[in-house]
């Protein structure tokens, strides 16, 4: 049988030197790359084409909830996994919203990462139980109506209302209707806010 392939993503140096050794004892594991950022996550993806890509949430440039939304969007056959110390934050649901199948804490025992290494390979999912409990936890994100999106892309272009009722043929009041059920929905208090939210749960590209 062929190695499973690893790209290893952290900031730490020293925490990808550590897993890089851990993995160089087992034959059927191989690591073949290396990111501190979530955007050079991306490029080493796309040059590398691993197997599994062993992810840190936290890091600069962009996160690892952001380079798993894009890898996994571009490369779904490559399987990820989030390594953090922060088992009780948000981010973990959302990055296993954006296409993560596994997430582990970084204190995990040896033994236990290298065989959810090979589990998640096979096809498997694996979680902590710490993290799972936070992904049961964080709701899943509103449902937007086409017309809603649609009026949201204009105002973040910086269109006003009028400018919008004239774009969409509808009345001013209509829009600021739409507006009014985009926020109750996303729970912003303006449309600033509702684009940020919409943004960050990944309802609205721009």
């Amino acid at each position: 049988m062929k190695p499973i392939r690893i790209l290893l993503v952290d900031d730490h140096g020293l925490m990808r030197l550590g897993l890089a050794t851990l993995m160089k004892y087992h034959k059927d594991l191989s690591v073949i790359g290396s990111a501190d950022n979530g955007k050079a996550a991306i490029e080493q993806a796309k040059a590398l084409k691993p197997d599994v890509i062993v992810m840190d949430l936290m890091m600069p440039v962009m996160d690892g909830v952001e380079a798993t939304r894009q890898i996994h969007a571009e490369q779904p056959e490559t399987k990820i996994m989030i390594l953090t110390t922060f088992g009780t934050s948000a981010d973990v649901a959302r990055a296993v919203q954006a296409g993560a199948v596994a997430a582990l804490m970084k204190d995990t025992p040896n033994d236990e990462l290298l065989n959810a290494i090979r589990a998640i390979a096979a096809g498997e999912h694996v979680f902590s139980p710490e993290i799972r409990k936070t992904i049961a936890k964080d709701p899943d994100p509103p449902v937007l109506t086409e017309r809603q999106k649609e009026i949201l892309k204009f105002i973040t272009s910086g269109l006003r209302n009028s400018d919008v009722a004239r774009q969409l043929g509808i009345s001013t009041d209509a829009v600021k209707q739409h507006l009014n059920a985009i926020c109750n929905k996303l729970g912003a208090v303006n449309r600033a806010e509702a684009i940020a939210i919409a943004l960050r749960k990944h309802l609205l590209k721009i």
